[in-house]
This record gives structure tokens, sequence and C-alpha cells, in this order.
């Protein structure tokens, strides 16, 4: 089941997707993309529009929506995990998770390109803040929501990046 966030200009409107309980999808539409027939109001959509609602006006949710994440590797998982662990208004960048990936595997190193694959997989967007990974020196890198968006997302929690 899916309907559609209508988010605050300039942002792409957002899809949320549930199983009728759970928050399993939250992605920027994309330009040409189809979006499948909506649903009416689901007590999990009311819960994920407040925190977005409250995201979009400069607040900082002091919840989360409760979520489910399907079909992830345990890879793609443990990216998820150090994601979640990122705070508001800071960034860490794919070297750093695969710095922390290694470390937990107790392996001499880990690619940051697959760290990069499993953050664009992400299917919660935002909640799931993978909007905050960053490049080499602070340098904005692409995102799977569109590049626009999340600069949109990183100048409503104030954080400092580069071209």
């Amino acid at each position: 089941m899916t309907t559609l966030y209508p988010t605050p200009p300039p942002f792409s409107p957002i899809v949320l997707s549930s199983d009728g309980y759970v928050l399993t999808g939250l992605h920027f539409v994309q330009q040409g993309e189809a979006v499948d027939e909506q649903v009416g109001s689901l007590p999990i959509f009311k819960d994920v529009t407040k925190w977005l609602d409250d995201y979009f006006a400069g607040k900082r949710p002091n919840y989360i929506p409760e979520y489910q994440i399907n079909n992830a590797t345990p890879f793609r998982r443990e990216v998820l995990e150090i994601l979640k662990t990122i705070p508001y208004g800071e960034t860490i960048t794919y070297g750093e998770i695969a710095v922390q990936i290694a470390k937990n595997h107790n392996i001499d190193k880990m690619s940051a390109q697959a760290v990069g694959g499993a953050v664009g997989w992400n299917p919660i967007g935002i909640i799931i803040p993978c909007h905050r990974v960053l490049g080499i020196g602070k340098k904005l890198t692409g995102y799977s929501g569109g590049i626009d968006n999340k600069i949109g997302l990183l100048n409503i929690e104030g954080i400092q990046f580069a071209n």
C-alpha cells in the first residue's frame, strides 16, 4: 500500500509504502517515475506524515515511526545500523563507514564503494538518514533521492558540505 506525501517546495514528493501496519518504504519520486495507486489513510501513514511535517518544518522529531526493512543482506543491515547512529545535523563519510565495518569484522579494509551501494539501497530514506553521508572532505556525492533533494535535506539540518 502506498500514499504520496506532499513535500514543501522545492523538494520532490515522497512515496510512503506500508504492509498495512508499519512503514516499508520512503523515497522521493524521481522524474518520470510512475507512482502506484494510492490507498486511503493508514495509522502508520499518519504517524510518518507527522514526523515528516516536523522534519520539513526544521524541528527534530523526537520519535521514530515504526518501520520494517525487507530483503536486506547482512551487509546492508550493518550499513543501515551505522546510518541510524548519525546524529541530526552531523555527517559521516563512506570511507568512515567502511573503516568502521572493517573494524567490526577484524579485516584490513572494506570498500567505500560497497558501502555506497548499501547506502543507496536504503528503503527508508530520511528516517534512516542516508542523506548525511558525504564523500571525502565533506564533498557532496550522489543520492538515490536526487542530488537537489539531498542538498535541501542537508540545508534543513544546517550541514555544511563541499561541492
